[in-house]
């Protein structure tokens, strides 16, 4: 009974959810703020908060009938049978209630000494992060549907996760870290892009208005194309901006493979392909991230 549960998660998910935690904890490591509490507490709320938004998919797609033999992406559960609508419900609650226990521990850890008006906000962006992850396909008016997709994972992925990590380490921001916040939530929206194109033609049957069905497939190859620039960009503004040692062009070693991604895309003519892409370039940004933040503290 576990093996359609793990197939839920989809694990090869998991690596882009780290990505936000480890680049604001290398952040911080840099500023001498980084906690390993912080880090690891921050990186299992990513985790969970990813798991959640999966089998809200999962669950979600199955109502609206989305799930339906044109979609090209891995089967899901509750529409193969393996999981009942039920349990499915039932594991988004356990999932939720887990995310919100394991982000009220990261929160009591940073700000230990009061800061009352602080852990209220973080708590708040919690939940919203919570709402985001259940609502992208479940619900009435889910934002996934009418093409606000990218725009919440460019937020919540980039922005939030990086910031919002770095600013527990050490309740302190600079502005230019807002630049690499931006990379990460620009090669997050990436990887929604490229499901996005995958699943084109099965979504506009389906009538889920996602940014590529809005636009079109051609110029979702050339948005994607963009997204990878425009991060490449931004990183290099940063380095830029704040550079103190050639080891901060260590991340330069993760671009070859970005811009492989895009080349790909932009040549792209069988979406069943676009899988493989899709696990490539969850790997590269995590890559990237590892990469940028080692050369920020070596």
């Amino acid at each position: 009974m576990i093996k359609p549960w793990i197939h839920a998660a989809r694990l090869r998910t998991l690596p882009l959810a780290l990505s936000g935690s480890i680049l604001g904890s290398f952040l911080a490591a840099a500023d001498g703020l980084f906690r390993w509490s912080i880090f690891l507490l921050a990186a299992l709320t990513s985790l969970l908060l990813q798991i959640l938004s999966n089998l809200a998919n999962d669950y979600g797609d199955f109502t609206k009938g989305t799930d339906n033999h044109e979609r090209i992406g891995p089967d899901r559960m509750v529409s193969t049978g393996a999981i009942t609508p039920r349990q499915m419900i039932a594991g988004i609650g356990l999932v939720s209630t887990l995310a919100l226990i394991s982000g009220v521990f990261l929160i009591l850890e940073g700000f230990p000494h009061g800061d009352v008006l602080l852990k209220f906000v973080y708590l708040l962006l919690g939940l919203a992060s919570i709402g985001a992850a259940i609502n992208y396909t479940v619900g009435k008016n889910p934002y996934g549907y009418s093409g606000f997709g990218d725009l919440f994972v460019f937020i919540f992925f980039g922005l939030i996760a990086v910031i919002g990590t770095y600013f527990l380490h050490g309740q302190t921001l600079r502005p230019e870290l807002f630049l690499p916040a931006i990379s990460l939530g620009l090669l997050s929206t990436g990887v929604l892009n490229l499901n996005n194109l995958r699943d084109e033609r099965s979504d506009i049957l389906t009538k889920k208005h996602t940014l590529v069905v809005k636009m079109g497939g051609k110029w979702g190859r050339i948005y994607h194309a963009a997204l990878i620039i425009l991060a490449i960009v931004a990183t290099s503004a940063y380095v830029v901006l704040s550079f103190k040692s050639m080891t901060q062009l260590l991340f330069l070693i993760s671009i070859p493979f970005l811009v492989r991604n895009m080349v790909v895309v932009l040549r792209n003519k069988i979406p069943a392909d676009l899988n493989v892409e899709l696990r490539n370039l969850s790997l590269s940004t995590l890559f990237f991230s590892i990469t940028f933040g080692v050369g920020l503290i070596i």
